[in-house]
């Protein structure tokens, strides 16, 4: 699999050029959140080839200016499966990644923006011609990797595809389009099932075994259902010990890019 990530994960201008833009690199996560909580918002322009509308916005706080990727509610396609307000299981994941000690998520905040209230996340400047696919093959990648996994399966997410993995140009691989986490019903979709029947770590088993007693910040994004599902399924997941297999091959996202 040597596809490029999908177009909608490349900003370029009206000329076709990939756009230079300013990104706050490996900071204190107190200091990007507050950037991104209380910045004021520019819209730069929509993403394309995104389901639902997902803007790239300039963000202005003092003498710190960042990129970010601006979800507002009212841009959201109904589902039948999910609720409205998909923004909120964006910033759920990232506060279940940071409870975690894993910072895998980029930091993520509620916003009312310029088209109403949404998630606002970090954007993450990165090598796009880089995912899953292509970072599996590094060994240097595997420790993100393995946790975006137990994260996932955590999280119950249906809609990991490998140009969700971006590596970050200051080093860490984050994982990036959460809105379809956290569902009651098992719905897991994922391209990564390299790591199946590999054992957890003692830090990693813990870290997940810690989930089974959901973050008190859930609650302010999730129902109490889906709470009690996300605590099931770690506590499954650090009693079997491992990382599972697919082994009937249903449980991948397509497109799989």
């Amino acid at each position: 699999m040597n596809e490029a990530a999908p177009h909608h994960l490349m900003p370029t201008s009206d000329d076709g050029e990939q756009l230079k833009l300013p990104v706050i690199r490996d900071a204190p996560v107190a200091d990007v959140l507050e950037v991104l909580q209380q910045g004021d918002i520019s819209i730069l322009g929509r993403m394309p080839y995104s389901s639902n509308a997902t803007f790239l916005v300039r963000i202005d706080h003092a003498t710190t200016p960042t990129a970010a990727i601006y979800k507002p509610e009212r841009g959201e396609r109904p589902l039948w499966d999910f609720p409205s307000g998909l923004y909120r299981r964006e910033i759920a994941a990232f506060e279940l990644s940071r409870a975690l000690g894993w910072h895998v998520i980029p930091p993520t905040v509620e916003r009312d923006g310029p088209l109403g209230v949404g998630s606002v996340q970090l954007f993450i400047d990165a090598d796009f011609a880089e995912h899953y696919f292509t970072l599996v093959a590094d060994g240097r990648h595997h420790g993100d990797l393995r946790r975006i996994c137990a994260f996932d399966l955590i999280a119950n997410n249906t809609d990991r595809k490998s140009g969700h993995c971006l590596a970050s140009r200051w080093g860490p691989i984050y994982g990036i389009d959460q809105g379809l986490c956290f569902a009651s019903d098992f719905k897991l979709r994922t391209v990564i099932w390299d790591f199946g029947g590999e054992p957890f770590d003692d830090d990693l088993g813990a870290a997940i075994g810690s989930a089974a007693d959901p973050p008190a910040e859930l609650a302010q994004w999730l129902r109490p259902d889906e709470l009690s599902a996300l605590a099931e399924r770690a506590e499954w997941l650090a009693d079997f010990g491992k990382f599972p297999d697919d082994d009937g091959g249903r449980r991948w996202p397509w497109p799989l890019v």
